[in-house]
């Protein structure tokens, strides 16, 4: 299986695969994602550590059960090769109603089908009141006219 665009990536090809993950990761479908990822892939995030597809699959299950109406935008920060360094932010709320702003950095390595082999983030939480939201939208990706997190001030 392979997952266009496929490495090395360029300035055309890098926001693509970018965006591809953030439309994604905003289905909030944990089977759909893990997709995107190598059998035996491996990833950090925030202190958990994972492996393979199985497990990213449970570990987004539980992480979108608790981040309730979860929004997500990413934007290259740089490329080379078949690796990529992400940021992102992402908005959501639990199950009290407190709002958080999280912000991020994600470095990835793919393999030569495309597929994420490596994903380690470093995340912070911020929280936010509901009114200071900006990321509103209400399909299960970003409308292409919504702004991206340089253009958001982020």
């Amino acid at each position: 299986m392979t997952r266009p665009p496929l490495p090395p990536f360029t300035e055309e090809t890098a926001p693509i695969k970018a965006r591809a993950a953030e439309d994604a990761w905003n289905s909030r479908d944990p089977a759909r994602v893990a997709q995107a990822y190598t059998a035996d892939s491996v990833w950090r995030n925030r202190t958990e550590f994972i492996a393979g597809r199985a497990e990213i699959e449970a570990f987004l299950t539980r992480k979108w059960h608790k981040e309730l109406d979860y929004r997500l935008v990413k934007e290259v920060w740089d490329f080379r090769n078949n690796r990529m360094a992400v940021r992102f932010a992402y908005e959501w709320h639990d199950d009290s109603g407190n709002w958080f702003r999280s912000y991020g950095n994600e470095l990835w390595e793919f393999d030569e089908m495309g597929l994420m082999r490596r994903r380690i983030a470093s995340i912070n939480d911020m929280p936010i009141i509901e009114a200071d939201r900006l990321l509103r939208w209400t399909t299960p990706v970003r409308p292409a006219d919504h702004p991206g997190l340089s253009e958001l001030g982020l």
